[in-house]
């Protein structure tokens, strides 16, 4: 499937979660099994061209994307996870949200000294989360150059916070506006 036939795929939920918001729903594509498989096709040949050897997803829907390209390209797969969730011992990194703040753990030792570790997710907004997990990784000994996206949103500036973090962006697909 071409990207704009993915793109399709993709479900837009007007005024959710709240008004003037264009939610980007992927359940339709994950739903879609051609769709899936070949977006999971894409992601994992630009993991693999990146030389990772792990591959870390955003709970929850950096789950989906992260476990299939890790299990398709057997290499392992380290969940970052929203606080408390993990039931060993974790490093976590605070981090700031539009209204408030949240906090991801990781186990420690799921990662290797100078692992080289791609981070995988459904969508890039603002950047926020993926900035505070390449921070997590690193804060455990990883690597962290890329991160790969189903969905970017350029309009808000996700893309150029994480290259100001040292980390090169690729997406399937953009959306303009929010």
């Amino acid at each position: 499937m071409t990207p704009q036939e993915l793109k399709s795929l993709v479900r837009t939920i007007p005024d959710f979660p709240i008004e003037g918001i264009q939610f980007r729903d992927i359940t339709t594509l994950i739903g879609n099994g051609e769709g899936f498989a070949a977006t999971v096709e894409w992601l994992a040949d630009r993991v693999s061209a990146s030389g990772a050897q792990a591959i870390a997803g955003m709970e929850a829907r950096g789950f989906i994307f992260g476990a299939a390209v890790s299990a398709k390209l057997a290499l392992p797969f380290l969940p970052v996870r929203k606080s408390g969730k993990l039931p060993c011992d974790t490093i976590g990194v605070d981090y700031a949200l539009e209204y408030g703040s949240d906090r991801l753990e990781m186990d420690p030792a799921s990662v290797s000294e100078g692992q080289l570790v791609a981070m995988v997710d459904d969508l890039l907004a603002t950047g926020g989360t993926a900035c505070a997990t390449a921070e997590l990784l690193r804060k455990a000994g990883a690597r962290v150059e890329h991160a790969f996206f189903v969905i970017d949103l350029p309009d808000l500036g996700g893309a150029t916070r994480l290259k100001d973090c040292d980390v090169a962006v690729e997406a399937l697909m953009e959306f303009e506006g929010d």
